[in-house]
């Protein structure tokens, strides 16, 4: 039995499997924004968190505000492996998404703010003893970014802003024998490779808000590529003789893509409003996934694993309405649709998503509301095929769909 060398390590060893958007990207924010499906994100700025999206709309403010949410993302991702008769099911595990930010006017010119939460990052958990193993497993990419920013008011209709992203990302993943066992005389269970790493990097977002008046504004926001770079991570081999020592240091670049996005917001009576936002992310920067160590057995490129990825552009497109019922009540509706961003393959069973979304805010003062939103994304089914290490092209179809709930305080000082 001929064994190519491990060149194949799917896409899942940073990133993996998520029904709730495109690629590997988060865009739980808010509770507020999950109720609208994140319609008019960049300017409707009912709470601080519209620091991640356009820090421009920071000079709405009048007085300082924090907002903290938690969000839960409950995936339901299901894989058939037609070619070997074998069936995963919900392979994404749910999550937990926490994101705080805190904005505060300087002056009637002048206002920053800071926030936390994050733009990417996902896991899978297949089972171990699947035929698959070599190209699916358990992976996890968790990332946290801290956003400081400040936004200046030109004049009444014109505001800019601007700040600085400082991301930390931690990967894990492994990989089993599968279809490979008994070259090793091994159970399909047992582990292939393993890769854990940390790493930091830097990044920096631009908005700006025009206002015709205040019941009609439109928001643009553009947050930058950031390259992470896991330049001392750990590398396991076990005993598939990729490496010369069963662990060894290694490396692994990624990118994570450019975002911009465009909103507008539509105040069209005392009580109802219209919001919407087309947002596109840079997915064709995304080529390839290359991990490297000079202790791995290619002599050439000292590659652990090496897999071309396929990616283009994607856009989003949502719309919703706002409708405040009483005083101390608001509703809000909201619908996306998600392009499809790269080429299915197991660890990211990519396909078009669509969103149906709904919240609510209780104000109970002046000072302090309360948020909570609830949205389903509908994956499109689809099939795909990939080739394993032993050549062999299987042949996979896949099915998703999430329900996300979300739940945020604000409070104004």
């Amino acid at each position: 039995m001929k064994i190519k060398q491990y060149s194949m390590l799917s896409l899942a060893s940073l990133v993996a499997a998520h029904a709730n958007a495109a690629g590997f990207q988060v865009a739980e924010h808010s509770a507020s924004g999950l109720g609208r499906a994140f319609s008019g994100e960049a300017v409707v700025a009912d709470n601080a968190s519209v620091l991640a999206r356009n820090p421009s709309a920071m000079t709405l403010f009048e007085r300082a505000q924090f907002s903290g949410a938690i969000s839960v993302v409950d995936p339901e991702v299901n894989i058939w492996d037609k070619t070997n008769g074998e069936s995963s099911k919900d392979v994404a595990p749910m999550q937990i998404v926490p994101a705080a930010y805190y904005v505060s006017p300087i002056n009637d010119k002048w206002s920053w703010g800071i926030g936390m939460f994050t733009t990417y990052g996902v896991a899978t958990d297949y089972p171990n003893d699947i035929q698959a193993g070599d190209m699916a497993g358990d992976t996890a990419l968790i990332s946290v970014n801290l956003n400081p920013a400040v936004a200046y008011r030109i004049n009444e209709h014109f505001s800019i802003g601007g700040g600085l992203n400082l991301v930390y990302a931690h990967a894990e993943l492994t990989r089993h024998k599968g279809a490979l066992a008994p070259a090793f005389s091994a159970d399909p269970s047992d582990n292939l490779i393993g890769l854990e790493g940390d790493t930091f990097g830097f990044g920096w977002n631009v908005g700006a808000t025009y206002e015709i008046n205040q019941d009609h504004r439109f928001g643009f926001g553009y947050r930058s590529q950031v390259d992470l770079d896991f330049d001392d991570g750990e590398f396991t081999s076990y005993d598939s003789g990729i490496a010369t020592s069963p662990t060894v240091t290694g490396r692994l670049e990624i990118a994570l893509p450019a975002i911009w996005e465009i909103s507008g917001f539509h105040q069209l009576t005392e009580e109802f409003s219209l919001h919407y936002s087309y947002q596109r992310t840079d997915w064709s920067t995304f080529t390839e996934l290359k991990a490297t160590s000079p202790d791995c057995n290619d002599g050439t490129a000292n590659q652990c694993f090496y897999k071309e990825e396929h990616y283009e552009d994607n856009g989003r497109w949502s719309i919703g309405g706002t409708y405040q019922f009483s005083p101390s009540w608001i509703g809000r509706i909201g619908f996306a649709f998600d392009e499809q961003a790269g080429e299915a393959t197991l660890s990211i069973p990519d396909s078009d998503r669509t969103w149906y979304s709904a919240g609510v805010t209780y104000i109970y003062s002046d000072d302090l509301s309360f948020d909570a939103g609830f949205a389903y994304v509908a994956s499109k089914d689809g099939s795909f095929t990939e080739t394993n290490a032993l050549d062999e092209t299987l042949e996979f179809d896949s099915e998703g769909s999430a329900y996300i709930s979300s739940i945020q305080m604000n409070y104004s000082f």
